[in-house]
């Protein structure tokens, strides 16, 4: 499964900078969400937006990734209006003290990812979707020319766990990466991110042969983000909760390591930045 040591050393595009992604970047979340599945991420108010920020920031994150659309299973689907206006709130706080911070915005809305990215210099757009839940978000990240996180989800939010048939899921969604890629690339899209999509459309089962297999994304020769932080996969095994997730989140971001990703999107960006330098140092000491 280690095949971190010997993985290509990737870059991407954050407003102009070539960012190297070894090692690999944490990606601090800031939910603007009052029903995020995590409680104690859900910043509520423009100082909580403020205080979350500083602290992704000081603890090593290098990219905030702001959601206002919650993607727990059963989410409520709020209008895109509402969306734009909790992220319009949140983006212009962070920007009056982070001027130059690398931000990402979690949307699966072309409008918003445009709306964002012109308006307040975001630098990547994450979509759940994988460009499933809106026709038009390929063609807005092509002519926004920023990196895109493509994440393999069946459904939506409200409906994706009734999606979890899968003859062999690393191979299914290694040829779903596949075909979209290349859909990509033809439109334009130099920065392309992987996200499995742990939790999404995946039973319990799914999500550990995922991490099992997470090395063979590789073969995509794109960069992989991995996102587990607190997630169903650890507190179901458990028996636990998302609040005592912390150690289980470790564990998986350390095999997500090894397994060669690139980028972790997290909860817990000290903790995390410390489990990226841990296994650095490990996979170089000699």
């Amino acid at each position: 499964m280690n095949v971190a040591c010997n993985k290509p050393a990737f870059t991407i595009n954050l407003n102009g900078d070539m960012v190297a992604l070894t090692p690999p970047l944490v990606m601090g979340i800031l939910n603007v969400t009052p029903d995020s599945f995590y409680a104690e991420s859900r910043c509520k108010t423009e100082a909580a937006v403020i205080s979350r920020a500083r602290e992704i920031v000081e603890q090593g994150g290098a990219i905030i990734d702001i959601g206002a659309y919650s993607s727990r299973p059963q989410a409520e689907n709020i209008p895109e209006e509402e969306e734009m206006n909790r992220l319009s709130h949140a983006l212009s706080a962070i920007r009056a003290i982070y001027p130059d911070v690398y931000i990402s915005v979690d949307t699966f809305r072309a409008g918003i990812a445009r709306r964002c990215v012109e308006e307040f210099g975001v630098s990547m757009i994450n979509d759940i979707s994988g460009g499933e839940l809106d026709d038009e978000m390929f063609e807005t990240v092509a002519a926004l020319r920023v990196p895109y996180i493509l994440m393999h989800m069946r459904g939506t939010p409200q409906t994706m766990q009734d999606y979890t048939n899968y003859d062999d899921i690393v191979a299914d969604l290694l040829m779903y990466f596949s075909k979209k890629t290349e859909k990509l690339r033809l439109m334009g899209v130099n920065d392309i991110i992987i996200d499995p999509g742990f939790g999404f459309s995946k039973t319990l089962d799914d999500n550990y042969s995922l991490m099992n297999g997470l090395s063979e994304f590789r073969t995509l020769g794109l960069p992989v983000l991995a996102g587990i932080s607190r997630k169903s996969m650890i507190y179901k095994l458990l028996g636990t909760s998302p609040e005592e997730s912390l150690n289980g989140t470790t564990v998986l971001n350390t095999l997500a390591l090894l397994g060669g990703a690139d980028i972790l999107r997290v909860h817990d960006v000290r903790e995390a930045v410390e489990t990226v330098k841990i296994v650095t140092k490990t996979l170089t000491a000699r």
